[in-house]
């Protein structure tokens, strides 16, 4: 829950701070964070647990998390104004009704369709990484005959990907944003967004056919990191459109709902993915990942134009 409540806050920060031409990459390089925590957390907490214990262990997490806490409550400011600077997003002009670019009431926010195709979009494109991420190294031990080094650099492989992703789909995406603008129809990220789902697709497919015991280890470590890759660019992006798409002050919310469906896919990556497994088989279970994950790729294409900014829209600006 502690972590929960952290996520949209920092979204919120980072769009008070940058140009609509700059989030993207802001927002993926902190995103990465997961990356680098994902990787160097377990090997610095194993060489902790070995030299001391658990619980030392534990502790000394909690001590830094609470250090750095106490660091960014000092030096975080909540939008340049703080500091004497001018804001990026110009204050909301007060007088009737409709008058103003953000006094979208919470229900017509809700009710944004735009909103909910996000979230099913990054439920999806969580829940097939998450799958991956989770029992995609027992599929390759198990049902492909690879040893448990081969799937621990699988994973490795994935993880550096996912990084480079991340980064790459922000800085792109925000080359297209510079270039034609945000606009009440479509999204300038979208092209990026769809070329990147379309790649975990064609990843997982390569994965699951061409992958054999007799498979070359360096095709399986790029297959690991280009579904990396693939993956972790749409995450970044889902949560940077959810954010810029929403009024000013339901950024923070738009990006919480669409991460809650995000955390539904996860669940469905659990139990549900590994009782297909249990009752078919490992391929079946990704087969049908990969299904879900190409379907959604082709609705989110043929819904691609449709009207991305939430809430209330003038009448002209429509």
């Amino acid at each position: 829950m502690a972590q929960g409540f952290g996520w949209p806050p920092c979204g919120k920060v980072l769009r008070k701070w940058y140009e609509p031409s700059q989030f993207g990459t802001y927002w993926a390089v902190l995103s990465t964070s997961m990356n680098l925590a994902g990787g160097l957390g377990p090997l610095i907490a194993t060489v902790m647990a070995l030299s001391y214990s658990w619980r030392v262990t534990l502790s000394f997490s909690g001590i830094i998390c609470i250090g750095l806490a106490f660091v960014c409550l000092l030096l975080i400011k909540n939008e340049p104004a703080d500091v004497g600077l001018a804001n990026i997003e110009p204050e909301p002009k007060k007088g009737k009704k409709g008058s103003g670019s953000d006094d979208s009431t919470l229900k017509e926010f809700l009710l944004s369709p735009y909103l909910w195709l996000l979230s099913v979009g990054y439920l999806v494109v969580f829940g097939v990484k998450t799958c991956c991420t989770d029992w995609g190294q027992l599929f390759l031990i198990q049902d492909k005959g690879q040893s448990a080094l081969m799937g621990s650099s699988y994973m490795s492989a994935l993880e550096v990907g996912g990084l480079i992703g991340s980064i790459a789909a922000g800085y792109f995406s925000d080359k297209a944003v510079a270039r034609v603008g945000l606009r009440s129809h479509g999204n300038p990220r979208h092209g990026l967004l769809l070329t990147m789902m379309a790649g975990m697709v064609v990843s997982m497919y390569l994965f699951r056919v061409t992958v054999t015991l007799e498979s070359s280890k360096i095709w399986i470590l790029f297959l690991g990191a280009v579904f990396g890759f693939s993956c972790y660019g749409p995450i970044a992006l889902f949560g940077v459109i959810a954010n810029e798409s929403a009024p000013s002050r339901f950024c923070g919310t738009s990006h919480a709902i669409v991460a809650l469906m995000a955390n539904v896919g996860g669940f469905l990556a659990g139990l549900p993915f590994s009782t297909i497994a249990k009752h078919y088989s490992w391929d079946t279970a990704f087969w049908v990942a990969e299904v879900m994950c190409g379907l959604t790729t082709v609705i989110f294409f043929l819904l691609r134009n449709m009207r991305t900014k939430m809430g209330h829209v003038p009448l002209k600006e429509d």
